[in-house]
């Protein structure tokens, strides 16, 4: 059987092989996606975003719990840099859910950013689709906490929870550029910090003057101690009500319309690079231009128009 296949009839050790395939870039990993897709679509997907220090690994672990709690199977796309010395992923978010390694409810998967901007990796829509097709019902990515970048997420996760903490100097600028448009549901983490309450009036103040307060959904500012499984419950429960505002009020096909063109555009975006790149390099041609560049002989973008309309010529 293929793994796609076996991953249909619940096989995990088969989704944790297609997993690391995808993520090492095989080609046959596409073969099984493709397989997999028409089995995608029935996840709820969150997506945890925020500063390093913010407690975003605890609290997933304490949300996880309460999934669990209330039935639902989870999975878990844990975003962590990338090791210098192996160029896998640094494995702190895992240890942190290490509880939930014998839950046969769970699956976690850690991934590397590779050197990925907007704090995600490179191929975590396809683990995502891969937990989703695994029958998943509740699937959870958290990015790797860079900070103001971090805004791919939105383009992905059906719910996006920005996660703060009091004590971390300017609170909202380090939210501003950004983060701050991109939440469904706002979290003050380690509230038992003296700071907390300041930190969330200073969101609640900022969100009050978003011009299209009063338009859809309104995005509310928790406190939560996710050490101590304080507010998790709450939190939880906001999920939930963003998910259902979702589907009354048809914004989910908005949502779903836009994740789908971007997941296309950058799909067709890396195999037109790839297929580029990859003829130039083989034949000697992109030596050629470097060498050219040089010696300012051959400027770049008359280079690359050259490339582009050649391998149109091409394909007709």
């Amino acid at each position: 059987m293929a793994l796609a296949e076996k991953i249909l009839t619940g096989d995990i050790r088969a989704a944790a092989r297609l997993m690391r395939d995808i993520d090492d870039g095989f080609r046959s990993a596409v073969d099984e996606l493709k397989t997999l897709y028409p089995h995608t679509g029935k996840a709820y997907i969150i997506g945890i975003t925020g500063p390093p220090g913010a407690g975003k690994s605890t609290l997933v672990d304490q949300i996880t719990a309460a999934y669990r709690q209330r039935g639902k199977t989870v999975g878990i796309v844990a975003i962590d840099p990338t090791s210098p010395f192996t160029g896998g992923a640094i494995l702190g978010d895992r240890i942190r859910m290490n509880r939930h390694a014998d839950d046969p409810g769970v699956f976690i998967r850690s991934l590397a950013t590779r050197g990925h901007l907007g704090g995600l990796s490179r191929s975590t829509g396809d683990v995502v689709n891969v937990l989703d097709a695994m029958g998943m019902d509740v699937v959870i990515v958290e990015t790797v906490g860079v900070g103001q970048d971090e805004i791919d997420i939105v383009s992905m996760a059906h719910t996006t929870t920005v996660v703060m903490v009091p004590g971390l100097g300017d609170d909202i600028q380090a939210i501003k550029a950004g983060i701050l448009e991109i939440g469904d549901v706002f979290v003050v983490n380690k509230a038992d910090r003296d700071e907390a309450d300041r930190t969330v009036r200073e969101l609640v103040t900022m969100l009050e003057m978003n011009p299209d307060r009063g338009k859809g959904w309104q995005p509310r500012v928790l406190k939560t101690e996710a050490s101590r499984n304080r507010g998790v419950e709450e939190l939880v429960d906001e999920f939930e009500s963003h998910r259902t505002y979702l589907h009354d009020s048809g914004a989910i096909h908005r949502l779903l319309e836009e994740k789908n063109a971007k997941q296309f555009m950058e799909i067709l975006r890396e195999r037109l690079f790839n297929e580029v790149y990859g003829h130039i390099e083989v034949n000697g041609r992109f030596r050629e231009i470097i060498a050219g560049m040089m010696t300012r002989e051959k400027d770049p973008y008359s280079a690359v128009e050259e490339i582009v309309a050649e391998r149109l010529r091409l394909g007709r």
